[in-house]
């Protein structure tokens, strides 16, 4: 516990907290209705998740998107971006997420929306969100720079947002600090059974590209010859994770320990309201629950 009493226990229990109000933006079938009216293919939530997640960038590029989002395949981002831009302008798309985001949210939790509980939440998370260091941090730095809307739980989802992609960049930075590439990232990760290895089959790399990597990691002593992390590769990873929570924990510091609390505390019932929906997979690359 550092002199604020903010421990990493804390910062990561937010973290577990916010990701999936965040992440209803990637599932949830009114955003996917948004996604549809701005020419989007939604078979599948990529299309639409490249839009959505790169959009307050501007209109980046393969190269821009590929380091931002790092544990995809340049081959898989050159598939959805810069064809983005060319269906919807970002501007419009940002607009076509706030709707989304709004429909999915009444739905979730209905009145509740604009009640107290949600009203507390979301001044309290914007005051994070807003304390939250960008410096090399380009997607939080990227959405801090949005306006704020008026809705309350259209604030909580905001300042999710920042908070999210500020603890996701600063994973960026301990992975690299790491030593490992994107493609080892996610051999190293699903050696430590943060998921199975197909789950990370989403991010588009090739089975050559992927044992390529885990013969790299087994040259380092990370990886054992059935694919499992010896001690070496999983002292690596708890560091990673350990090194992300360090970096994760500016904003929670400046709330202070009992507002972060007292956050938490409201967060739990909209939490559930998201995870008993069903909208979210039961295990996806983040490894939430698992490390």
């Amino acid at each position: 516990m550092d002199i604020t009493g903010i421990d990493h226990g804390r910062v990561r229990q937010m973290w577990h907290l916010l990701e999936p109000l965040h992440a209803v933006v990637y599932y949830a079938p009114q955003v996917f209705e948004e996604a549809e009216s701005l020419g989007y293919a939604t078979g599948e939530r990529w299309p639409s998740y490249f839009a959505w997640r790169a959009a307050p960038l501007g209109a980046p590029g393969c190269r821009r998107v590929t380091s931002a989002f790092y544990s995809f395949s340049p081959g898989m981002v050159a598939e959805h971006v810069p064809a983005a831009w060319e269906t919807a302008a970002p501007d419009k798309v940002i607009e076509a997420r706030t709707r989304g985001v709004d429909r999915a949210y009444g739905a979730l939790i209905g009145e509740r929306t604009g009640g107290p509980d949600i009203r507390e939440a979301a001044a309290l998370a914007r005051r994070a969100a807003q304390a939250a260091p960008t410096e090399g941090r380009p997607l939080a730095a990227a959405n801090a720079a949005l306006p704020w809307p008026r809705e309350p739980h259209l604030v909580l989802w905001q300042a999710a947002t920042i908070l999210r992609e500020h603890r996701g960049d600063g994973h960026l930075a301990a992975l690299l600090t790491a030593g490992l590439d994107p493609v080892e990232a996610l051999v190293s990760f699903a050696a430590v059974g943060a998921a199975p290895a197909g789950v990370f089959a989403s991010r588009g790399w090739s089975e050559h590209e992927w044992a390529a990597a885990g013969e790299r990691l087994r040259s380092r002593g990370l990886l054992a010859a059935d694919g499992t992390a010896t001690e070496a590769g999983r002292a690596l990873r708890a560091e990673v994770e350990r090194r992300t929570d360090e970096l994760a924990a500016a904003p929670w510091q400046a709330l202070g320990a009992e507002d972060t609390a007292r956050l938490a505390e409201l967060l739990g019932p909209v939490w559930l309201d998201v995870l008993g929906s069903g909208l979210l997979p039961r295990e996806t690359t983040l490894g939430i629950g698992k490390v």
